[in-house]
């Protein structure tokens, strides 16, 4: 018995007329979520960086050269709004790992660069972050893991 199976054992009592089964699943994906970015934000921060400034220098580098992108892009790529990428861009701009610069294609528009700082710093803090992620789900049972990847994909598919 876990956290959940005790929710579900209430929920069943209080009311039995409702199938709460989905607690199961979905309350462990809720509490995994929140264990996992914690895991995540922990390697973050070892790199001095958030969650979102982990996402908006990753977003850079996976650009390519010259690794940048207008802030609209940026933040579709890392599904943001624009006035939280805002924010993000002006505390990463302060730290000296991104710079703005007006747009060659767009006369109003900006566009958001990785400076050397930023690359060497998103670089070393990927490596640890993919290290990471290679424990946590080497946690799971190879099987487990091969099944997983492709339920998870189709649900969320069917979300979006």
């Amino acid at each position: 018995m876990d956290h959940v199976d005790g929710i579900i054992g209430e929920w069943r009592r209080e009311r039995p007329d409702l199938d709460v089964s989905p607690i199961g699943i979905i309350g462990r994906l809720h509490r995994l979520a929140a264990a996992l970015t914690e895991e995540l934000v922990e390697v973050y921060r070892e790199h001095e960086l958030g969650e979102g400034e982990f996402d908006v220098l990753a977003a850079l580098r996976r650009a390519g050269e010259p690794f940048e992108r207008a802030p609209g892009d940026l933040a579709n790529h890392t599904m943001v709004t624009t006035g939280a990428m805002t924010k993000r861009v002006d505390r990463l701009e302060a730290a000296g790992l991104v710079s703005r610069r007006p747009s060659a294609v767009d006369g109003r528009g900006r566009v958001v660069a990785l400076t050397q700082k930023g690359r060497e710093t998103i670089d070393r803090a990927f490596e640890a972050h993919i290290a990471n992620e290679q424990r946590l789900v080497g946690m799971l049972d190879p099987a487990d893991r091969a099944a997983l990847e492709p339920i998870l994909a189709g649900w969320l598919r069917v979300l979006q």
